[in-house]
Order: structure tokens, then C-alpha cells, then sequence
């Protein structure tokens, strides 16, 4: 059985390439436990992780395949939530998604993606955005 945390954010299309690469990883393994875990930044209303549109579409994706699908919410650094949840849930693998920046966009601002691939010793499957014709 592979086990695998899908960290995703409010990005339906991203979060579309993400549950399609997933698949990929879900299909030749058999068995599969996949953690989508959201991370709020900011959580004033106290909003729940099944709020969030691109994680109930993940969901339904992933269960419709006979996925074993666990639902988690943090609020905080998303790094730094997503690398202690994969060490919690001891996954095989960390799925994150990928967002275009010039280099001067990473060193101003940072990558969470960066410090995922980083700050782990697990393997990292990064996605872009899926097209239009891939949903």
C-alpha cells in the first residue's frame, strides 16, 4: 500500500493535476491511503477543510477510483504543516502542487514548494496546473 499527502490549496485546476498524478501513483500500486491536507493561512471563521471546493473535488476524484481518502486542516506555514503531517502520517510520498515564478519571485517571497523538497527526506511529486481538457 502507497500512502501519499496531497497538500493542496484553493486551486481547482491545480488541484486537478495533483488527484491525476495521484491516480497515476494509485493505479499500478493497487492499494493506496492518500492524506489531502489544506493549510489555512488565516482561519478567522473557523472554516473546515471540507469547505474548500478543490479539496471536496479531490475527494470525490480520489474515492471514485477506491481511494482511502483521509481529510486534514492546519492553519499555520504551509511548509512547515505539510512536512510535519507527512512525518506524522510516515507517507511515502508528498504531492504538492507547482506555480510559476521568476527567480527573483522565489528569493522576495519564497517557495513553499522549495522548502517542501528541502526540508524532507521523502520524495516530492510536483504538479502544474491541469488543462482545461484534462478534468
Amino acid at each position: 500500500m502507497v500512502r501519499v499527502l496531497l497538500a493542496l490549496d484553493d486551486d481547482i485546476p491545480q488541484a486537478r493535476a495533483q488527484t491525476n498524478a495521484i491516480k497515476d501513483i494509485v493505479e499500478p500500486a493497487g492499494s493506496a491511503e492518500v492524506y489531502i491536507l489544506h493549510v489555512f493561512g488565516d482561519n478567522p471563521e473557523g472554516a473546515s477543510v471540507q469547505q474548500v471546493e478543490a479539496v471536496r473535488e479531490a475527494r470525490e476524484r480520489l474515492e471514485s477510483d477506491k481511494v482511502d481518502v483521509h481529510l486534514l486542516e492546519a492553519s499555520g506555514s504551509p511548509s512547515d504543516e505539510i512536512l510535519r503531517f507527512a512525518d506524522e502520517y510516515d507517507v511515502d510520498q508528498i504531492c504538492v502542487g507547482g506555480r510559476k515564478r521568476s527567480p527573483a519571485g522565489k528569493a522576495l517571497f519564497g517557495s513553499v514548494t522549495q522548502d517542501i523538497i528541502l526540508g524532507t527526506h521523502r520524495p516530492v511529486l510536483v504538479c502544474g496546473s491541469a488543462a482545461e481538457d484534462e478534468e
